[in-house]
């Protein structure tokens, strides 16, 4: 097809990938443009201009905030809107829908509790939460691609209410995957579980991938070393850094108030990854499958809570994965 039978937004984006050596089969669709947020809504200090001034001025601090009864209290509270609407996301998840869709549901579900979809304009990231499909690791544009049976694919959400974020995320299995695909996704989800239940004060922040690798290595898999946990709350994000993979050299020890992600990514293949032109898509290397499980994490002084825990009787529990 000729370039002027293109809008010039799939012109753009068809010059942005021009030449452009895909590592696997994925190829992106067209982008809508960014939905609009209600005016009455609290927005974060990046919601026009897309510059996070707020986490900029802290990004030198390895200081991890202790959070105080009130402040945890609001941490629950967006933690749980943040869980109705992966639930809701989730549900509506099947076989011919595009990740575009996915997106609007998570919008409207975001705006519709009066919080702020977290990465919205975030650094300008164009969408109001981040798909991810087969071969993409994390930060997965939504577009007009439909998804095709036997996908596989993360939703990443966080939301912003009341001075506080929530970050969480899950894969899931569109119509017939395979018995290696569904290996995948359980192995990230029981790497995730093992991490958690370390959490308690006093433990090193480096632990945590130390114990997600030998969950993963032993199944053949390998994590990725390009992304990592991180501290969230008055800041999309913050302190501390939290590595999945082992002998890392993350600094600090797990305190009483403090409130982090574990988030691994978890490849069939190589973990090395490559980025889109969009600058925001990153695929695995090899272009094998890659799999991520997320959530946000408070550390108690008995051991942790999870703030973003799946609720009795949401759509989807364990066994279903």
């Amino acid at each position: 097809m000729h370039d002027a039978n293109y809008s010039p937004v799939e012109k753009k984006e068809i010059d942005m990938f021009r030449g452009f050596h895909f590592t696997g089969p994925l190829r992106p669709g067209t982008i809508s443009p960014r939905r609009a947020v209600p005016a009455h809504i609290k927005k974060p200090d990046y919601a026009e201009t897309g510059n996070p001034i707020s986490e900029l001025k802290n990004r030198n601090s390895h200081t991890v905030e202790q959070l105080n009864a009130t402040e945890i209290a609001a941490m629950r509270e967006v933690c749980r809107i943040g869980r109705e609407i992966l639930d809701i996301a989730g549900a509506a998840i099947k076989v011919g829908m595009t990740t575009d869709e996915i997106d609007r549901i998570v919008h409207e579900a975001t705006i519709e509790r009066n919080a702020y979809p977290s990465p919205l304009n975030y650094k300008e990231y164009p969408k109001s939460c981040c798909t991810s499909v087969n071969e993409v690791i994390c930060h997965g544009i939504p577009d007009s691609r439909p998804l095709q049976d036997g996908d596989i694919v993360n939703v990443d959400i966080s939301a912003y209410y009341n001075g506080f974020h929530t970050d969480l995320n899950e894969m899931f299995l569109v119509g017939n995957v395979d018995e290696a695909g569904k290996l995948l996704v359980q192995t990230t989800y029981d790497a995730l579980e093992a991490a958690i239940a370390i959490v308690k004060p006093g433990v090193m922040y480096r632990e945590v991938g130390d114990v997600i690798s030998r969950v993963v290595h032993k199944k053949g898999f390998s994590v990725v070393k390009s992304y990592c946990g991180h501290g969230v709350g008055k800041l999309f994000h913050c302190a501390p850094n939290v590595p999945h993979y082992a002998r890392n050299k993350a600094v600090g020890v797990m305190k009483v108030g403090h409130v982090f992600t574990i988030e691994p990514m978890i490849n069939e293949g190589v973990w090395q990854d490559k980025l889109w032109p969009d600058d925001w898509t990153s695929a695995t290397l090899d272009g094998k499958r890659s799999a991520q499980f997320e959530h946000t994490i408070l550390v108690t002084e008995t051991g942790c809570e999870v703030l973003t825990r799946r609720t009795k009787g949401t759509y989807i529990d364990r066994t279903n994965i």
